[in-house]
């Protein structure tokens, strides 16, 4: 089959050679030339065959509108546009009525894998038209893992970026119950092998997942981590998942945690903290941490 990949960066440009591992034919895009094998989008929907199959791999927000903008002029009926980026559902669902408009078929498509999926294969959620997802469903079958799971059509347009920013959400708290165990740990006198305790983990017991095997991995690498700040960001889809627990009185007060210990984690010195410590201080004569020096 063939495709228009538009975005070879990390995910875009190993999904591309999945692609064409399995036999396909991709004709990819990017900003970088020499990485392209086209110089415009124009030029990408020249070269591919009518109906035409576009898939958008540009972050999200207004360079994957953009994008999808200007595929919109360039398409014709019967073409599809997929967006596999980190896309919010409801951007999902403006450019299905936008692409729809002209008869230009629209699959969101949240896709997990990372790094690693070339060689293991992408989680794929997606959402659309049935017969949209069929018609492309050997380009699916060529990035999912090979058996059984992997997949979803999870529903209409915007249910698959729904889906997949769920997952990530539910990544933030697993995440930060697995920090929150090795900095219990690390801090405790009693267990002499950190690292040792996690890989201890991966096999038998009901916390192993994939993402205590690649905790390992990091902790094989360096031990104490004492090469990485205790700095993380968030990409956006934790606080959406948040956001629509709000607009649907669903409780999630682990994510939300994990959430803001991410903001907290960012801050040299914590403004909130400033005032539990000083407020210690005044109704109990606790001790407070000068700036730059020891409690007093």
């Amino acid at each position: 089959m063939q495709i228009g990949m538009i975005g070879l960066g990390r995910m875009g440009g190993n999904m591309a050679e999945r692609l064409r591992r399995a036999g396909h034919e991709v004709v990819g895009y990017d900003r970088d030339r020499s990485i392209s094998d086209v110089a415009s989008l124009e030029q990408l929907a020249d070269r591919l065959a009518a109906p035409r199959t576009v898939w958008v791999m540009v972050p999200a927000g207004e360079p994957t509108r953009q994008t999808i903008a200007e595929l919109r002029g360039l398409l014709e009926a019967g073409d599809l546009v997929i967006d596999g980026g980190n896309s919010h559902y409801a951007d999902d669902q403006e450019n299905a009525r936008l692409l729809g408009a002209r008869k230009i078929g629209f699959i969101d498509a949240g896709v997990s894998g990372g790094v690693w999926g070339l060689e293991k294969g992408y989680g794929l959620m997606v959402g659309g038209d049935n017969n949209d997802v069929t018609r492309v469903m050997p380009i699916f079958e060529a990035l999912k893992p090979a058996g059984e799971s992997g997949f979803v059509h999870a529903g209409k347009a915007g249910a698959g970026h729904f889906a997949k920013m769920v997952h990530n959400g539910i990544e933030y708290g697993i995440m930060q119950a697995y920090a929150e165990g090795y900095e219990l740990l690390a801090a405790a006198d009693i267990v002499t092998d950190v690292p040792g305790a996690f890989r201890s983990w991966r096999e038998g017991t009901v916390i192993r997942s994939w993402l205590l095997d690649l905790l390992c991995l990091a902790l094989a690498e360096d031990p104490g981590l004492e090469k990485i700040r205790g700095v993380a960001q968030d990409s956006g889809e934790g606080r959406w998942t948040v956001q629509a627990a709000i607009d649907h009185a669903v409780p999630m007060p682990v994510i939300s945690a994990a959430l803001f210990a991410r903001f907290a984690s960012r801050q040299e010195d914590s403004p909130a903290m400033k005032v539990v410590a000083a407020l210690r201080n005044q109704f109990g004569g606790h001790a407070v941490t000068a700036a730059g020096g020891p409690p007093g």
